[in-house]
């Protein structure tokens, strides 16, 4: 007796079903495509009760012929594409022929469409034997009600009216930004939610990153534009400090599709990897482009997922333009044609901490401020600030010059837009940090030797980790040998760690050691390496620390190292290093003009 048996074309579609529609959202991501794959200028999605009630896609695309109205509810019955080849290079957002025929078995559904050229419109259900004329403009409206009906044990998954609606809402959006030719019109229960209309270009503007995203996304977000090897990248990439606590803003779209990817997120992961706060998610909206046949649509039925045929090849695209597009700070260092040629000579080349400091009478024609910031200077600070005042704007640097170290941990400075609050160590950190990468990479760590070399117990472990990694640990910055069963002499430290509490350092080093592995990525190691880790924990142990006062001159070449960093704008670990206050945020804080 045989136990094999054809499932039912019903249960087969209830099955296909389950895969493509797993809420209402999932329903107008398919119609929507649809509408685009038809070549729309304008879609129109109404919806009532979060779409569960009623879903209405409306498109002024090519239409459906009065011929082929029936086979669009049969599973599998595509225009999309005939071949195996033409399924390794489509370029079509659907083509797998299922969607309409598994939502018109969880639900009521009703198709009218009209083309050019024909007197009226033809309508059909799954439940009629023959289209019907209908009066419709050329294009085609999907009509789904009673999302489920037919399977009610399905309703009681769907989350409140408002969270499904959040679906359908942010899924616009998503398309919205991913096919600027077209408008979208989104309403919900009678009221409208948004109207974009069409852009007339194919590139995604500011306009429609501003209409979908709001303005404080474009404020904090740096364009990407960038194409190599058969690959491109465009779109906004926003600054760490935007971070969000959701993934709400990230929208990457892969040839127009709206995808999620491993390959995409490690790629973003790394380029963020030592300038995001912890538990913190980046901003960013991309469209990515490449060959078609590059890239296998074919994973998931919802078509969500991708997979390609190069993964390194793209994740390194991928990580390099956003990496590079992240290393440049908000503060640029001012041009030499911008200051006395006195000043442009005396700053060049100098880094924080160096010397020499450049001497007063260079600045003293523009600026009158480089006194030493000591108690003593107090009773003179009204002046300084009012001297400050007068230094006009083409000659004073993005960060401006300090006036005051605040609590020993910020630095007060004044540029041309108002006032700049720097946060000393964090500021101080990110700039060792980088220049410890950049000595590493180059294997160029010049070494202090210390007047005394310091001695420091540790656990046999400890020492022992010492003995087999003593010649990487030179290379990261601090020469120490095993003199002991549990002694570790200390002998040179990295002149970039000058002033570091070499065994604290030594501790910290270790530590890491202990637990990571150090000599897997010695050659070539990533942001997100563990030798960065360990360089990233010798910048916090080697950078300035809070309540040590600084001087004047100290703090302005502070900044003048912020201006000239990569990444200057957040610490290691993600945190903001400055702020800007302008003249009318001040004004408003004391109601100034009110």
């Amino acid at each position: 007796m045989s136990i094999i048996a054809r499932l039912p074309v019903e249960l087969v579609n209830q099955i296909a079903a389950g895969e493509v529609v797993e809420r209402p959202a999932s329903v107008v991501k398919e119609l929507v495509e649809n509408a685009l794959d038809a070549g729309a200028q304008r879609i129109m999605v109404t919806v009532e009760d979060a779409g569960s009630r009623l879903i209405r896609v409306q498109d002024d695309g090519l239409g459906i012929a009065h011929d082929d109205l029936p086979l669009a509810f049969a599973p599998h019955a595509t225009s999309k594409i005939a071949s195996l080849d033409e399924l390794e290079s489509v370029t079509s957002m659907g083509f797998r022929g299922e969607a309409l025929a598994s939502i018109a078995a969880i639900a009521r559904v009703q198709i009218t469409s009209r083309q050019s050229g024909q007197d009226h419109a033809w309508a059909l259900a799954p439940e009629w034997s023959s289209p019907k004329p209908a009066a419709h403009p050329v294009g085609t409206t999907v009509e789904v009600r009673d999302l489920f009906y037919s399977t009610p044990a399905r309703r009681k998954f769907l989350r409140t009216e408002r969270t499904e609606f959040g679906q359908i809402d942010q899924l616009l959006r998503r398309f919205a930004l991913a096919y600027p030719p077209c408008g979208f019109v989104l309403l919900h229960q009678g009221r409208e939610v948004f109207d974009v209309p069409a852009t007339g270009e194919s590139r995604l503007s500011a306009a429609r990153i501003e209409s979908m995203l709001g303005a404080a996304f474009l404020d904090r977000a740096r364009k990407i534009d960038a194409s190599a090897s058969g690959m491109s990248v465009q779109g906004w990439v926003a600054d760490p400090a935007y971070a969000r606590a959701t993934t709400d803003q990230q929208m990457f779209f892969v040839n127009g599709r709206i995808v999620r990817d491993r390959v995409i997120g490690a790629a973003i992961r790394r380029a963020y990897a030592d300038v995001l706060h912890h538990q913190r998610h980046p901003a960013f909206v991309l469209s990515f482009r490449l060959d078609p046949r590059s890239v296998d649509v074919n994973v998931h039925p919802t078509k969500a997922e991708v997979r390609f045929r190069d993964a390194r090849a793209v994740q390194d695209f991928l990580f390099r333009e956003i990496h590079r597009a992240l290393a440049d700070s908000a503060v640029r260092a001012p041009s030499e044609s911008a200051m006395p040629t006195e000043m442009a000579r005396s700053t060049a080349g100098r880094g924080w901490g160096e010397q020499p400091l450049p001497p007063a009478q260079a600045v003293q024609s523009y600026l009158r401020l480089l006194q030493p910031a000591t108690t003593a200077d107090s009773q003179h600070f009204p002046s300084m600030v009012q001297e400050a005042a007068t230094v006009p704007d083409a000659v004073i640097p993005p960060l401006g010059y300090a006036l005051a170290h605040l609590h020993g941990a910020y630095i007060l400075a004044q540029n041309a837009a108002g006032l700049v609050i720097v946060d000393a160590h964090a500021a101080a950190e990110r700039i060792t940090y980088e220049r410890l990468k950049g000595a590493f990479a180059r294997q160029e760590m010049a070494m202090q030797p210390l007047l005394l070399p310091v001695v420091v117990t540790v656990s046999e472990p400890e020492a022992e980790a010492v003995e087999g990694l003593s010649e990487l640990f030179a290379r990261l910055g601090v020469a120490v040998t095993r003199v002991g069963p549990v002694s570790l002499r200390i002998s040179a430290l990295a002149s970039i760690l000058r002033g570091a509490d070499p065994e604290a350092l030594l501790r910290g080093l270790l530590a890491e050691a202990l637990v990571l592995d150090l000599s897997g990525d010695e050659q070539d190691p990533g942001v997100d390496s563990p030798i960065h880790r360990v360089l990233s924990r010798m910048a916090c142990h080697g950078s300035v620390r809070a309540n040590r006062p600084l001087t004047r001159p100290e703090m302005d070449a502070l900044l003048r190292d912020m201006e000239a960093t990569e990444r200057a704008d957040q610490c290691n670990h993600g945190r903001p290093t400055w702020r800007q206050f302008s003249l009318a945020e001040l004004d408003r804080l004391f109601m100034r003009g009110q």
